[in-house]
């Protein structure tokens, strides 16, 4: 789709956009603003207009993004012998990462985690490159064992001829040889570190790197995907597997690659930048990038996820930016890190999948990406959705075939009763219908929303009922029963964040709109004239002949019983809408009578207890909501979200993180308010994302926990 404005209406929407700047390199797609045709291949831009070539790509789901970072390293590829590697750490198949289609179709490797054994022992590596590889590995696992004494015994082990494999290491720490020190007491000292590298050689880990056929991955191939998505997003090995190839990548692939220009593509990157072992490997990379004639290209859903530390200031090394849909207060979060204008900040929630702001060095453009059909197919990542929609959809064609069997056997069973009782006998008026009620149509795409919603995910959840409403709206109508579904999802979603306000008010419209789920109409098995049957004729009177006369077939019409079946919807809409509003109208009461304006609760978060209090103001126009780590010398960070603010505080030098607050305006003091805790503890490391919940407090004294609704103990 290309859009074409006059040039004085471009000027307008996109005043700072550099309208005369052209790149070299492959197609990607054309503007949104004058209709020309963007092109870019970072590499061959002068320098002294892109000082790097680093690309960062931001977007909600469905938004484009990984669509357009594949079709950029297949065009690269075939048309300028670039080579990539990608670490893919989440795909939407089990057994399949994002990239797995299109790096088989380019003649790459796809290496699925436990199928292929990486050796970090390998000589390949320098020295000094493997010891700090088997303290990332031991770090991922237990960090406590990396004692003084502990670094020791590694580091003579290092050294045995046996440690040339990962279970010849653990060899070489269980029975050492004599050195410095005796055998016996380097063997007490290497024995945590043993414990823990056994996790890879004898425990949940094996198989990653240990085994007969432990090896590194080829370096001469046109691309190669690392494919993490049938890990846990949890698990160790992510940042552990992340280490390995890091230095693998530095090491081995760079310096033995014979290819022009080389890029490394981290899709999912949150989970990659936050580890410690790895950020600071990213940043040295992104930092020596053109003297390494390497691409850092970046693929993430958006900046929150990395927190305010050293992640997130990786963002700001990458020059060129891609950013599809994102929510208001996201846009004006990228917006501000990126130093990009107010009117692409205003456009980025408005974005349709595919299209993007893009912001290479001071440029700034709308870009519609193009794809061939077999781009389309090869870069496709909704196959399980689509199963899922063709499932339901068979399921509800066959619900729909045996309820018009029931209808239709309904209907003329109800003619014949009609016809017995009362006689209808005249054709149905022409401004009569025959119409069918329609309830709301809910699919997997409602069941996403909903789960996510339920696991706290709140603004995941509002992208992905955002999404589907947009697209049903523009294919079904804004009154259809599809738009309808979302409506009482939205509901459900609110009334899940907490918001029992807004959830009410869309019951209400759904209620209005006569589109409720329920049986509007129940069939009786009385055969006798029924109120809904229409009048009822007298006894004939028979006349003279009568009974030679032939009699026309009464013609039997269902449209008293749908005229019916409409009253009583109406009728019921308007029942439920006033008992919902009965219903909140009593609970304000109750509220209002519980009036406390304070709230809290007791919580423990990475084992660390704190308490979450919140006191309504005097004048109810604001809520001041403090989160207190009570002093624990375990609290190494603390962080406190709502309402589009947020407080946070580091412990340093030994100290704890002190208490946080922050001051919330309130539009209804008797509504709940919803906050988001981030506690950091023991083990908690600077750039690391802090285990978080979501609480509900509420002025009448009760806190809750937002996932799971269940209150929080509390002293108040």
């Amino acid at each position: 789709m290309t859009i074409r404005l006059p040039a004085t209406q471009a000027a307008i929407t996109a005043p700072l956009v550099a309208a005369d700047s052209t790149f070299p390199g492959i197609p990607i797609g054309r503007s949104l603003t004058d209709g020309r045709p963007f092109s870019l291949t970072p590499v061959l831009v002068d320098a002294a207009v892109l000082p790097a070539t680093n690309s960062l790509a931001l977007g909600g789901l469905g938004s484009g993004k990984s669509t357009t970072a594949k079709i950029r390293a297949r065009r690269e590829i075939l048309h300028h012998g670039h080579q990539y590697v990608v670490i893919d750490s989440f795909g939407e198949e089990t057994a399949a990462g994002e990239w797995s289609s299109l790096t088989r179709s380019l003649d790459g490797r796809v290496i699925e985690a436990g199928s292929f054994t990486l050796n970090p022992c390998s000589p390949e590596f320098p020295a000094d490159v493997r010891e700090q590889l088997i303290r990332s590995l031991i770090a991922a696992v237990e960090p406590a064992a990396l004692t003084p004494q502990a670094t020791h015994a590694l580091q003579h082990a290092l050294n045995s001829p046996k440690a040339e494999t990962l279970g010849g290491m653990v060899d070489a720490l269980v029975r050492p040889e004599d050195g410095r020190w005796p055998a016996d007491k380097l063997a007490g000292w290497g024995e945590p570190v043993a414990i823990a590298l056994s996790r890879y050689t004898e425990g949940s880990l094996r198989g990653l790197f240990d085994g007969p056929d432990a090896a590194l991955p080829p370096s001469d191939l046109p691309i190669i995907s690392f494919d993490f998505s049938a890990l846990d997003r949890n698990s160790p090995a992510i940042p552990a597997l992340m280490a390995a190839i890091a230095c693998w990548v530095e090491h081995i692939w760079l310096k033995q690659s014979a290819a022009a220009h080389r890029h490394l593509v981290l899709e999912e990157a949150w989970q990659i930048l936050l580890s410690p072992a790895t950020s600071e490997l990213i940043q040295r990379l992104l930092k020596n990038s053109r003297k390494a004639a390497l691409s850092m290209d970046v693929v993430m859903h958006t900046l929150s996820d990395l927190g305010e530390g050293r992640a997130q200031d990786l963002a700001r090394l990458c020059e060129i930016a891609h950013i599809g849909r994102l929510g208001p207060e996201e846009a004006a979060i990228v917006g501000a890190l990126l130093g990009l204008p107010a009117w692409a900040i205003l456009k980025i929630p408005t974005l349709a999948p595919g299209q993007a702001v893009w912001k290479v060095a001071d440029y700034v453009d709308i870009i519609q990406t193009t794809l061939s059909e077999e781009e389309a197919r090869l870069t496709d990542t909704s196959t399980r959705r689509r199963r899922a929609q063709q499932a339901l959809a068979i399921e509800e064609e066959e619900d729909e075939d045996t309820v018009v069997s029931l209808a239709k056997d309904t209907t003329e069973e109800a003619d014949e009763h009609a016809a017995d009782a009362s006689g209808w006998d005249f054709e149905m008026p022409p401004t009569m219908v025959d119409t069918v009620y329609a309830g709301p149509q809910f699919d997997s795409r409602h069941h996403a929303v909903i789960q996510a919603a339920e696991e706290g995910r709140l603004t995941e959840a509002a992208d992905l009922a955002a999404l589907g409403e947009r697209s049903d709206f523009t294919a079904y109508g804004i009154n259809s029963p599809q738009a309808t579904a979302w409506l009482i999802t939205r509901a459900e979603v609110a009334k899940l964040s907490g918001n029992t306000a807004q959830a009410a008010q869309l019951r209400a419209t759904v209620a209005r709109m006569g589109n409720n789920d329920g049986a509007w109409f129940q069939q009786t098995d009385n055969l006798s004239p029924q109120w809904h049957q229409g009048p009822q004729p007298s006894e004939p009177v028979p006349g003279a002949g009568a009974e030679d006369q032939p009699q026309p077939p009464a013609r039997r019409r269902a449209w008293p019983y749908i005229a019916a079946i409409a009253a009583l919807a109406l009728t019921a809409a308007g029942v439920w809408q006033q008992a919902d509003e009965d219903h909140q109208q009593e609970q304000q009461q109750q509220k209002a009578a519980a009036y406390k304006g304070r709230s809290g609760g007791k919580l423990v978060v990475d084992a660390v207890a704190a308490d979450v209090v919140a006191h309504w103001t005097q004048d109810r126009d604001s809520v001041i909501v403090e989160l207190s780590p009570m002093a624990n010398p375990d609290a190494k960070f603390v962080r406190l979200d709502g309402g589009g603010e947020n407080a946070h505080s580091q412990g340093e030098n030994g100290w704890y993180a002190k208490s946080v607050e922050i001051k919330l305006p309130v539009t209804d003091p008797l509504a709940d308010v919803t906050v988001r805790v981030a506690i950091g503890g023991k083990g908690w490391k600077e750039g690391t994302r802090a285990t978080s919940r979501t609480i509900r407090l509420s002025p009448t004294g009760a806190a809750y926990d937002a996932a799971t609704g269940k209150r929080l103990p509390s002293d108040l």
